[in-house]
């Protein structure tokens, strides 16, 4: 058994999980495993070095009745330590199995009415591409309870050929999970089917010379049992199959910075009106589970250079150990110039360069493909880089002008979306007493202490409360949150601290309102800070699907504890609003969303004057 509390869940972990629930006769034949992962200890007996028993979270879900239980079972002891009913009418239902999505072509095979739909398309069943899709909740009486799914249906004339070049836009189908029956088919309009093939595997250009990474003398981090060391830095690894990759106790120079970093949660809100797709919004994280679709990394297609790779083990729908070979990749890059002067007086000519540490990870979901990138560099900056891509949902395109769309090829369209992020961050700048500053740039007016005009200043606001501290970015202002402890200064007598400086793009664009504004309400702003509690982990609440509104971080701060000095967690909304363009066809270039922690007085000066020279062979 894993001797650090926070190491992660090996295969043998996982088996004997399954074994303990199966002498427990909580297993039957109809049983699936839909979530393990490591129920983490307490922070603070983490932090004390307490013993604590080794346990593992499991939802389970019977596919015969729909219902959920959520287990809590101990390793140690061999024994479940908890196990409860989970009751979907009143908060959510277990997230979806890979197995319901498999069978949806086959209910709605035996639907009459999809059938009828299909027939006056002249559209072959055999040819047609269910696509299932988390449902949401919006109070439908018929749905109380029941475990849904919506389904949009793609043509695919050629099993080589991209579905999503030919959407059969108007027509969903509601699906009951459990019942495994189309609980109803709308067929609200017959768009014309585009017939442009998606036409991505082209001749290859053949101007691109070679680029080869070296590092003769090896890579500078070290490995031993998922703690990485490089230079100054100290953090272990951690996966989930919710969450994806996990930093836990970030330090630098033995200074704690972060206790753990992850991405919580993620939704995913389409902005199209129309009767067969106002209902799009998807919560990839607490919904789908998404790293549970981590993909292989390859050596020169993923990465590049001196690649330390990390395998993840996750449990499968029959609670067995599932191994992802080369899940997470670890390298250095150089990333141009550190610091450099030439001085005018004393014939200073010096330049360092800067280099970072890469951990990634990156997921498939549908249609679209995320890497998630955490970078730390020389000079005490973390941040974190979201680089999404893949294909965009595509539609029918009604017509010139419509307003929630974009055309991108002939007759179809890529509705307007937005792809929204929760970082986690459970701070420990220097200790776990922590408070937050929110700190904008602001004008002076004229008078007597600026009687030139040029003055400008910077107003510093304590965020106390956890009512205070739900904010918007403010990029007009430069805002930015200083993360600090008050009660441990640097040499000028200033606390020291981290600052996060945020995007400050869009955050959640649907009305007050609607259903997604109430299930995603994190998203709704920049910033949340919370006083810890081991059991809040997740931003819009513990089963997502299906949820009704306020779970998460709007139930949590109603409380409105103390911040000031106390053990805290921030949560950062960030993400990228999407209008399509032409450019995102076939398959999107790479677009980027992420934030950045810089150090703010948490060093007396500057912390990387210490960085040598390049080598002679490399700098002359």
């Amino acid at each position: 058994m894993s001797s650090h509390p926070l190491a992660r869940l090996t295969a043998a972990e996982i088996d004997r999980t399954r074994e303990v629930l199966a002498e427990a006769g909580a297993l039957a034949e109809s049983t699936r495993f839909a979530y393990v992962g490591l129920a983490e200890p307490d922070k603070r007996l983490v932090l004390a070095g307490t013993a604590v028993p080794r346990q593992v979270r499991v939802l389970l879900l019977d596919r015969a009745t729909g219902l959920g239980r959520d287990c809590l079972v101990d390793l140690t002891a061999g024994a479940i330590a908890s196990i409860t009913e989970a009751d979907a009418e009143l908060g959510g239902q277990m997230p979806i199995l890979d197995e319901e999505f498999m069978v949806i072509e086959e209910i709605l095979a035996e639907s009459p009415e999809w059938l009828a739909a299909l027939v006056k398309r002249n559209l072959p069943v055999d040819e047609v591409r269910a696509c299932p899709l988390s449902a949401g909740n919006f109070d439908y009486e018929d749905e109380v309870g029941k475990r849904m799914i919506r389904v949009l249906a793609f043509h695919q004339p050629d099993p080589k050929e991209l579905v999503w070049a030919y959407p059969i836009d108007g027509l969903v189908a509601y699906v009951d999970l459990t019942a495994r029956t189309a609980h109803a088919v709308y067929d609200h309009q017959d768009h014309p089917i585009p017939r442009e093939k998606a036409e991505w595997d082209v001749p290859p250009r053949d101007t691109l010379k070679a680029i080869e990474i070296t590092q003769p003398d090896g890579p500078s981090f070290a490995v031993e049992d998922d703690v990485v060391t490089w230079e100054k830095w100290r953090l272990r690894i951690g996966f989930d199959m919710r969450e994806g990759l996990i930093l836990n106790e970030i330090s630098f120079d033995g200074r704690p910075i972060v206790y753990r970093a992850s991405i919580a949660e993620m939704v995913v809100p389409y902005a199209d009106p129309s009767p067969a797709r106002f209902w799009q919004n998807y919560f990839d994280t607490g919904e789908y589970l998404f790293a549970r679709y981590t993909n292989s990394l390859e050596l020169g297609c993923d990465c590049l250079g001196e690649i330390h790779y990390f395998d993840a083990t996750l449990a499968d729908e029959q609670g067995a150990p599932r191994e992802i070979r080369n899940a997470i990749c670890m390298h250095e890059e150089d990333y141009g110039v550190l610091w450099k002067h030439t001085d005018l007086f004393n014939e200073m000519a010096e330049t360092r360069r800067q280099r970072r540490l890469v951990i990634s990870f990156f997921v498939t979901i549908g249609n679209y493909d995320y890497g998630f990138y955490w970078y730390l560099y020389l000079d005490g900056t973390i941040q974190l880089e979201c680089k999404a891509t893949g294909v965009v949902f595509t539609s029918a395109y009604p017509g010139e002008g419509y307003p929630y769309a974009t055309e991108i090829a002939p007759g179809l369209g890529a509705p307007f979306h937005q792809h929204l992020f929760s970082a986690r961050l459970d701070m420990t700048v220097d200790g776990v007493r922590n408070a937050v500053d929110e700190v904008d740039a602001v004008r002076v007016p004229v008078g007597p202490e600026n009687p030139y005009g040029n003055a400008f200043a910077r107003r510093t606001t304590r965020l106390a409360s956890e009512s205070a501290a739900q904010r918007l970015a403010e990029p007009a202002a430069g805002r930015v949150w200083h993360i600090v402890n008050p009660e441990v200064k640097n040499r000028l007598g200033q606390p020291v601290g981290y600052a996060l400086h945020p995007a400050g793009l869009p955050v959640l664009l649907a009305d007050d309102s609607s259903s997604i504004h109430q299930r995603a309400t994190f998203a709704t702003k920049h910033l949340w800070v919370t006083q810890y509690a081991p059991d809040e982990r997740y931003p819009a609440g513990d089963l997502v699907n299906q949820s009704l509104a306020g779970a998460g971080l709007p139930a949590w701060t109603a409380a409105d504890r103390p911040l000031d000095g106390e053990d805290i967690v921030v949560w950062h909304t960030f993400g990228l609003t999407h209008f399509p363009r032409p450019e995102d066809w076939p398959i999107m270039p790479v677009d980027y969303a992420g934030f950045t922690l810089k150090p703010y007085g948490f060093f007396d000066r500057n912390p990387a004057l210490d960085v040598p020279k390049s080598a002679a062979r490399h700098c002359h």
